[in-house]
């Protein structure tokens, strides 16, 4: 009993890390765009959509608010978002999103850790022009055409519209994501999405099927993860 009770406690205890971890990072997002944007989420696309992605997230409410207040409050921490690209284990690449009040700290931990994770760490554009830097925004309850329709009709420079499984994925250039947000609310009202966000995505995936290099990967992953600063980790594996 004392095993199992100390086991159920462990887990306990990293599902709270992680959970907090997530209250932080989002109220982090929360907090910066409030700052830059402006508070009401509905002048505020941004801020709206980073609210809609915290509450799918289950972040609380009042770790919502909490960010907001902090924003319109004057002072506070100043942060600013800095990108780390370079290579992982098993000829991954991977590019690091973070949100940082000090860049020369930042820069310093996610650089040990990268080394530290058999990795190599490389220059700015090292690897970032194999990915697309792309807006997703992913629903059900409308057709292909739809959607695609509504789009084109708004003059939004589309990527791709995929259908499957009755959910429908819209991929267009990250400076375009408001505008697809827009158009869509415009033809169909308040959508659920189930994907929100802008990502990079590998243009060239990278199978990694050495059990060596998936363990060492995902070690890398969790170290990087696990840093203050980062906000987000995208990468080329497929595992």
């Amino acid at each position: 009993m004392g095993r199992a009770f100390q086991n159920r406690k462990e887990s306990m205890l990293k599902t709270s890390i992680a959970k907090a971890k997530v209250y932080s990072r989002a109220g982090r997002e929360i907090y910066v765009c409030a700052k830059a944007g402006g508070p009401d989420p509905e002048t505020n696309a941004m801020l709206k959509g980073l609210i809609d992605r915290a509450k799918r997230d289950q972040v609380p409410t009042s770790v919502i608010d909490r960010a907001i207040e902090k924003a319109t409050g004057g002072g506070g921490e100043d942060y600013a978002a800095a990108y780390y690209e370079g290579y992982g284990p098993g000829g991954t690449m991977v590019i690091v999103e973070c949100l940082t009040d000090n860049p020369t700290r930042t820069f310093n931990e996610v650089r040990h850790t990268w080394g530290k994770g058999k990795g190599k760490m490389g220059n700015a554009g090292s690897v970032s022009h194999m990915f697309d830097h792309c807006g997703i925004l992913r629903f059900a309850g409308k057709t292909e055409d739809e959607v695609l329709e509504s789009l084109l009709e708004a003059d939004v420079d589309v990527t791709n519209v995929e259908d499957e499984d009755s959910m429908i994925t819209v991929f267009v250039p990250n400076t375009e994501y408001h505008k697809a947000k827009t158009a869509l609310a415009e033809s169909f009202g308040a959508l659920d999405f189930d994907v929100d966000e802008i990502q990079f995505l590998a243009q060239n995936p990278v199978q990694l099927t050495e059990q060596e290099d998936i363990d060492a990967f995902t070690k890398f992953l969790e170290m990087i993860e696990e840093l203050d600063d980062v906000q987000k980790v995208f990468h080329s594996a497929e595992l």
